[in-house]
């Protein structure tokens, strides 16, 4: 297996394969909480910290179910452990921050569900990842997802200033913005080797 340094993983997990504008994972949260920048900081934090204690998981889950020669558990593994994860930061927020838990509603739960988060454990184990490169994909996805977020939520910012046709007004413009958000990272893609 050719060997990537640390710097490109996080590159191409951030970058040049963005979660949300590469692969379209995540799109729920991403069209849901881009609303605002306050928002939109805070779930892109919850769902790298999440990424990140997931993909340990998988990592150790992946070496355990080798060990005992049962991959065949390894996606139903992930899931509970997703699941398990998105609990523990649901619970925190909820405690430490009321004001953010209501703001981010019903996609703070919904991570559990957020496919990109399922993508990053299958992806990571697919390319052999070890624990150190596992790790860095994880926090170049989550920072991926992050600034994709933040990118989406201060463009919204920016068009509840501006005059919006009718006809494209809501739910229409922000694919639009998506969709350009999207073709601008295509550029990205120059950097992969």
């Amino acid at each position: 297996m050719k060997t990537e340094s640390l710097w490109s993983i996080f590159i191409n997990a951030s970058l040049i394969n963005n979660f949300v504008l590469a692969y379209f994972l995540g799109i729920c949260p991403f069209l849901g909480v881009s609303g605002k920048m306050e928002t939109a900081t805070k779930m892109g934090a919850a769902v790298t910290f999440v990424m990140i204690i997931s993909s340990m998981c998988a990592y150790g889950l992946h070496a355990l179910l080798e060990a005992i020669n049962a991959p065949f558990l390894q996606l139903i593994s992930y899931i509970v452990v997703i699941a398990a994860t998105v609990q523990l930061v649901e619970m925190f927020i909820k405690k430490m921050s009321p004001a953010l838990f209501r703001a981010l509603g019903i996609f703070l739960p919904l991570i559990t569900t957020n496919c990109a988060i399922l993508g990053l454990a299958l992806f990571q184990t697919n390319k052999g990842y070890g624990f150190g490169e596992s790790f860095v994909y994880a926090l170049g996805a989550g920072t991926g997802f992050t600034l994709a977020l933040i990118l989406m939520a201060g463009l919204r910012e920016q068009l509840e200033f501006s005059e919006v046709p009718k006809v494209v007004k809501g739910t229409v413009i922000t694919l639009l913005v998506a969709g350009i958000l999207s073709l601008s990272f295509m550029g990205f893609s120059g950097l992969s080797s």
